[in-house]
């Protein structure tokens, strides 16, 4: 059980650095229209919170289990939040940018987009650290 958390943590890492690879290519495809590639984003990121949320939730049973360091303690509940954050609060605003885009109209400007790349670069720093936590002290 004490590898299971590192595994599950490596999944999830491979997930968001995928996907951050993906989403700038995809409006760099032949006939991507803005529309399309945003369409297409707002599927993807559902997709990808979702199996997110679950890898959350199986890392912190598998987590529970075994030793824990108080580092790894800390890096996994602030990964917790950082995700509900991106969830719960930037994601419907992304969405609704998303449609107001495809719908043809030209939203407001906003920095929330900037703010959940940001996020997902700490993410992506605080799922390494979790790993190399693990680790070292498993």
């Amino acid at each position: 059980m004490t590898h299971l958390p590192l595994a599950l943590a490596c999944i999830w890492l491979g997930m968001v650095v995928a996907i951050s690879i993906e989403a700038p290519l995809k409006f760099r495809a032949p006939g991507i229209t803005l529309p399309l590639g945003l369409g297409i984003g707002r599927l993807v990121f559902r997709a990808l919170n979702a199996s997110e949320i679950m890898l959350a939730a199986a890392t912190a049973v598998t987590f529970a289990l075994a030793p824990r360091p108080a580092a790894a303690t800390v890096l996994l509940i602030a990964l917790a939040v950082t995700l509900a954050v991106q969830v719960t609060a930037l994601r419907p605003r992304l969405e609704a940018r998303a449609a107001t885009i495809i719908a043809g109209e030209t939203p407001p400007k906003s920095s929330t987009h900037l703010v959940y790349i940001a996020l997902e670069g700490v993410k992506v720093l605080m799922l390494v650290a979790f790993a190399v936590t693990l680790l070292t002290t498993g």
